[in-house]
């Protein structure tokens, strides 16, 4: 035990309750013939819970945790931490990195050993607890040495670093049972083609994409690939910039069966797209994975990772979720760090908690709407014309045939309205 969660108890379902509990979160209710628990399939990533220290561009560390010793004592301790918070938020998953959970060592050997040890520890406390892993990762854009990228680095000594870094994430994520593995992108880009061999890069990030899958089925990993769309972290140009870009790429490479996307809030916003397009596009293709529930400052147009209070947008996304018919081995993983000023344990849950209650409520919302078909009614009636044999028999004519109809029948088409501000008061009647 660490004295850092010393005072906070295990969250309670509690709507009417004082202090941090959850008033809509319960994972026993049942919404549309799932525990709620079952549909949501939270996580707490590792990476800003536990190992980012409150800097930003302008500022350095407001955190001061005490595992923040760049050592193995430290990397234990850190463990201990973040397993006392899965307990007291009651989440069934979490998420990390390598370099979240170990020291950097002074060679590739030195920091896969000390990875290795605290993947060990998980093992044993999993044993002991109901948490699992979502999904595993590498950070493959922190350091200097991916300062050019990652599988996409001219340097071929940084691609068979990665290569090598994937192994061992992989087969940690596989030895912790995990649901998943993600490939983040993170420099994955350039800044300009002055400098750059575009079409090399892409098909070096084919190959290195199609080995991960490789090697998914020679060590029977069951879980699924996930690549994770970027739009601008940190280059002008990325390769994986939304999830259409993502499938153009699956397909070039033949990996389209192989691997999905995990979609992230805030980068569907930085593309210029709503969360929910990302998701409808990625259902629609058959490549939705899993999520990362976070939101974005929208006056700073930057990615500030923020835990979700939107409830309207949140309905949206669990709306398009559950159209697909839910999570498979995908779930919500909060991407999101606290705010540099909010340093105590008791900020770290309360954000959690809340987070939690906002997509519980957006779920509830979202299930609710579809029960009553309250957008899909419309929908169907909007696009009824088409249901005609008139219409199917068009799809498989040709222009000519297509033409001479218009002539013959006199079609003149007059416009009907949309009806997207009715549309729009249907959905805040839910939320």
């Amino acid at each position: 035990m660490t004295d850092f969660f010393a005072d906070i108890a295990p969250l309670r379902h509690d709507p009417e309750g004082e202090g941090i509990c959850f008033r809509h979160y319960d994972p026993d209710e049942m919404v549309m013939g799932k525990r709620m628990e079952d549909h949501l399939r939270f996580a707490v990533a590792y990476w800003h819970s536990f190992a980012w220290p409150g800097g930003d561009p302008f500022g350095g560390q407001t955190f001061q945790r005490p595992w923040f010793t760049d050592d193995m004592a430290g990397a234990r301790l850190k463990a201990e931490a973040a397993f006392e918070l899965f307990e007291i938020l009651g989440v069934p998953f979490f998420c990390f990195h390598d370099a979240d959970i170990r020291p950097e060592g002074a060679s590739f050997a030195e920091s896969r050993r000390n990875f290795e040890e605290i993947v060990d520890i998980f093992g044993q406390k999993m044993e002991r607890s109901k948490v699992r892993l979502l999904w595993g990762t590498a950070n493959m854009f922190s350091h200097r040495r991916f300062m050019s990228g990652a599988a996409t680095n001219p340097d071929p000594d940084v691609f068979a670093w990665c290569a090598a870094t994937v192994k061992t994430c992989m087969d940690a994520t596989h030895k912790l049972k995990g649901q998943n593995y993600v490939l983040w992108g993170g420099r994955e880009g350039y800044e300009t083609l002055l400098n750059t061999d575009m079409g090399a890069e892409l098909d070096h990030m084919g190959r290195f994409l199609s080995m991960v899958v490789d090697y998914k089925h020679k060590i029977g990993f069951e879980g699924t690939i996930l690549i994770e769309p970027k739009p601008q972290e940190p280059t002008k140009h990325q390769y994986d910039y939304d999830v259409a870009t993502v499938y153009g790429f699956l397909q070039r490479f033949g990996l389209e069966k192989e691997v999905k996307v995990n979609i992230e809030q805030g980068h569907a916003i930085l593309a210029g797209h709503s969360f929910e397009h990302e998701l409808a596009l990625a259902r629609e293709l058959g490549v939705l994975g899993s999520i990362d529930m976070n939101r974005n400052d929208y006056q700073s147009g930057w990615d500030t990772d923020q835990f979700p209070n939107n409830v309207p947008e949140v309905a949206l996304a669990y709306y398009e979720i559950l159209r697909a018919g839910g999570f498979d081995t995908g779930g919500t993983n909060f991407d999101a760090k606290l705010r540099r000023q909010s340093l105590d344990a008791e900020d770290l849950v309360a954000a959690h908690a809340g987070a939690m209650d906002v997509c519980a409520r957006g779920l509830k919302a979202a299930a609710r709407m579809l029960e009553d078909d309250a957008l899909e009614a419309p929908r169907r009636a909007r696009y009824a014309g088409w249901e005609t044999p008139e219409a199917q028999a068009m799809l498989g004519s040709d222009l000519d045939s297509i033409a001479a109809r218009v002539e013959a029948e006199g079609i003149n088409p007059e416009p009907r309205s949309g009806r997207q501000e009715i549309l729009e008061n249907v959905v805040n009647r839910y939320v």
